[in-house]
């Protein structure tokens, strides 16, 4: 530690006497400097013991000595050394009383020892504190080293940094979410800094901060990880002070040895990503017994069991990354495997059925889905995804055409994300909202909307109504009220206005859902 008020007290050479602030000499001495001007103060930096003899001070006057001490003790000067036997025998009442009044130390230095000795002697405590800081920072960067690269995880790293700091540690993953901490009860400190740390991780890296935690009164240093433009993770460091310079060296070492590490990872993900390219090759093209082969140890448990095909798609690859880290961190918390290929602006996906990462995707959808409406175009941010009903090995390419209907249906809707159950599910009315089919709709019975608002007859519902009967004429005229001839005719004029024949099934298609399609429209406004 620093040298202090007391330490120079205690320094049998300087034979140093306390007159005043005897309760306040544990203040740290950052420097020794002697200045006889009347007013030091605009030359201190704070910290200083100030040594004077007053040559230049009328030290036997209250009001100035009061003035005097007050100035010394506002601009943060630990303490006033007065060297006797110069100007005065011994320091007069009045520096002392004015002391004593600001609660600021006094020492008297005998005639025989000089300012300089004490100037040294300050000067050799900081040297020597410093060199003691940094060889204990020196000694917890080989401790936090030999924690990194014995290759358990960063939870020794962060016991190692947790002692050196006397507080502790927790490391935060892409997401925002705690991966590791310690000591262990610290995990819950440690979550309640989300949303800091989610504030840091959109600033580029490297980046900190500094928070404090009303919960605790401790100070935390959040520090990014990562060298790109996308921040990797976060570091949290709690202590109940300001680090000092040993606990700074380990915080640097700590930070730097996690962005290594953390870009190892990305390095090994790439080499994992080219052979999980190579798996999904194999199954989509049938070869499931090849491709579980290829898979090996690191996607055989994958494909073991029920699994999802997703396909996420975004303008700019910044989108499908940052669904890709958040699922990522959901499977590293849930000890899950994931398959991920990056494909130009998509990404493709084998995930657990039911796992954390399916379940995180969902939940960014769904906050992609609840962000307010903004203003039109689109965000490089945005991603759409299509993901398949569950699927084995062997159902590979029947899963992907899955997710890309899914996918179609999504952008759309408008949706973040669809799931092919919502496809596979209930009616196919909901996949005629689309702008293109109402278009399509609109134009087709034009013709019919126009011959009906010139009083011409009413040919649009009774040709609803026609269809809903399959083509019945007594049980569709009855539905309308008018004999079944006046029907057969107004079927004849639908033809001749149309152009086309109502004893074409397709054509009965398109037509009952242009009917559905407008119906759904008008019902929606």
């Amino acid at each position: 530690m620093p040298p202090t008020l007391a330490s120079l007290v205690q320094h049998t050479a300087l034979k140093l006497t306390v007159r005043a602030g005897a309760d306040r000499l544990g203040t740290p001495v950052r420097w020794a400097h002697a200045s006889e001007l009347a007013d030091p103060v605009p030359y201190m930096e704070g910290g200083e013991l100030l040594l004077v003899t007053a040559t230049n001070l009328d030290a036997r006057d209250p009001g100035t000595m009061r003035r005097y001490v007050q100035r010394l003790a506002g601009a943060g000067v630990a303490g006033i050394g007065f060297g006797v036997g110069v100007t005065y025998e011994e320091i007069p009442p009045a520096l002392v009383d004015a002391a004593e009044e600001a609660g600021l130390p006094l020492l008297e230095v005998p005639r025989l020892t000089p300012f300089l000795a004490i100037s040294k002697a300050v000067s050799g405590a900081i040297a020597a504190d410093q060199y003691r800081s940094v060889t204990a920072g020196f000694e917890a960067q080989r401790e936090l080293t030999r924690a990194a690269v014995a290759g358990d995880g960063p939870a020794e790293l962060l016991t190692r940094l947790a002692a050196n700091v006397d507080g502790w540690a927790a490391l935060y993953d892409s997401a925002g979410a705690v991966v590791a901490a310690a000591p262990d009860w610290a995990a819950r400190r440690a979550a309640r800094l989300t949303p800091e740390v989610e504030r840091l991780r959109d600033r580029p890296a490297p980046a900190s901060v500094v928070v404090g935690d009303s919960e605790s009164d401790d100070r935390v240093e959040l520090q990014s990880l990562g060298t790109g433009r996308r921040n990797r993770g976060a570091l949290a460091v709690g202590t109940g002070a300001a680090l000092g310079t040993a606990e700074r060296y380990a915080v640097h070492s700590a930070v730097a040895l996690l962005t290594l590490t953390t870009a190892r990872s990305r390095a090994l993900l790439g080499a994992e990503q080219r052979l999980g390219a190579a798996v999904l090759r194999m199954l989509l093209a049938g070869e499931s017994d090849h491709a579980r082969a290829v898979a090996g140890d690191l996607y055989g448990g994958l494909l073991d069991a029920p699994f999802r095909l997703l396909i996420a798609e975004a303008p700019a690859p910044s989108g499908t990354e940052l669904l890709a880290e958040t699922m990522e961190a959901a499977a590293s918390r849930s000890g899950e495997t994931l398959l991920m290929v990056p494909e130009g602006e998509r990404l493709v996906v084998l995930a657990a059925d039911g796992g954390g990462a399916v379940a995180a995707c969902a939940a960014h959808a769904r906050a992609a889905d609840d962000r307010p409406v903004r203003e039109p175009g689109p965000d490089d941010s945005d991603v759409v995804v299509g993901m398949s009903a569950p699927c084995g090995p062997i159902a590979v390419s029947a899963a992907y055409k899955q997710a890309e209907q899914a996918l179609s249906v999504a952008r759309r809707r408008g949706r973040a994300m669809v799931e092919h159950e919502e496809l596979a599910a209930g009616s196919v009315l909901p996949l005629l909202a689309d702008d293109a089919v109402r278009a399509f709709a609109d134009g087709m019975l034009r013709p019919l909307h126009e011959h009906d608002a010139k009083g011409r007859g009413d040919l649009v519902d009774s040709l609803r109504a026609w269809l809903s009967r399959h083509g019945q004429w007594d049980a569709a005229a009855a539905d309308l009220g008018v004999h079944r001839h006046t029907l057969r005719y107004r079927m004849r004029r639908v033809e001749e206005i149309l152009g086309r024949s109502l004893d074409d099934p397709d054509v009965r298609m398109e037509l009952w859902l242009a009917l559905k399609t407008t119906s759904a429209s008008a019902g929606g406004r």
